[in-house]
């Protein structure tokens, strides 16, 4: 049970190693302009492998449970699904329901923990296999991976989060089924929630901390872009960097205001809180493509010139 890329990378780990009997995703929706139906990712690669696609609305209703229960289902496997699974359909498979979640529980359970461990500054993040409970995410664990994040973006950090859930769920499965596993019972105390990416959350903004606004950038997606205002032009910033790293710069960006752009040796900088700055390193103007941020500085002269002002959208 699944629906992301993240899910559909774990999917095909599971397909080499065992019988999927079937797949729950969400159902077909307009994701790109065009009105045009896409599938999720699970589904495309359920299709693919000629496995059986299941999209209720709800798992809550008799004919769902009664469909699941006649697959026979020795476990099932749940990973960024986005639907709550019923008490009954925990308790339906003898080897239980298991949950890939991608972080280092109890640290950030619930629906963004990829986002908020960036968003937080972590140092590392990683996947946990649980056994799924009535709680959200509240289950124990028996495996565990882990890296460090470091200037990782959210893509980045996803494909090596879902390498690394497949390799544990694998352990996992082999260790539930040879009744080798070890669960790890979840410590109350450390618990935090990853509550959902709002809309407009990830905006760059100049009153805040350059470092802020980096993370922000490198947790942002195309449901979730890192959006701001360069002299009027809204813009999506793809990637950035701390100024920290721009070499003698540093001191010159410091004595500039909060809220300043500058091009300055072929490199954008943006002016925030605390006399930080931070670079712009790839951007997208809306209504145009991904380029270089010396690209999009051509276009402005001012920049090139005088500097300009930047600010949130908000």
């Amino acid at each position: 049970m699944g629906t992301t890329s993240f899910s559909a990378t774990i999917l095909s780990a599971l397909i080499e190693h065992h019988d999927v009997v079937a797949v729950y995703t969400r159902a077909d929706a307009v994701r790109t302009r065009g009105n045009r139906l896409i599938a999720t990712p699970v589904k495309e690669c359920a299709l693919a492998h000629g496995i059986p696609v299941f999209t209720p609305m709800s798992l809550a209703g008799d004919e769902c449970f009664t469909e699941l229960r006649a697959l026979c289902p020795d476990a099932i496997c749940v990973t960024a699904y986005g639907k709550i699974l019923p008490e009954r359909i925990l308790a339906l498979p003898p080897y239980g329901a298991i949950n890939v979640h991608a972080s280092l529980l109890p640290r950030w359970r619930g629906a963004a923990p990829i986002e908020r461990a960036i968003l937080a500054g972590d140092e590392m993040t990683g996947v946990s296999i649980m056994k799924m409970d009535a709680g959200l995410d509240t289950g124990p664990y028996c495996e565990v991976r882990s890296f460090r994040i470091g200037d990782q973006t959210l893509e980045e950090t996803t494909g090596k989060l879902a390498v690394l859930g497949s390799e544990a769920l694998l352990d996992a499965l082999r260790e539930i089924a040879d009744g080798s596993v070890t669960w790890q019972e979840q410590d109350e105390r450390f618990a935090t929630y990853a509550e959902k990416i709002g809309k407009h959350e990830l905006d760059a903004n100049p009153l805040d901390t350059a470092e802020m606004n980096v993370r922000r950038v490198r947790a942002s997606s195309e449901a979730h872009p890192a959006k701001a205002l360069i002299e009027g032009r809204s813009v999506r910033i793809i990637r950035a960097q701390m100024a920290e790293q721009a070499d003698v710069l540093r001191d010159d960006l410091a004595c500039l205001a909060s809220g300043e752009a500058h091009f300055v040796h072929k490199r954008l900088f943006l002016t925030c809180a605390e006399n930080g700055a931070f670079e712009v390193e790839m951007i997208k103007p809306d209504g145009k493509n991904v380029m270089t941020a010396a690209s999009f500085c051509a276009g402005l002269p001012v920049l090139r010139e005088t500097g300009a002002r930047w600010e949130g959208l908000v």
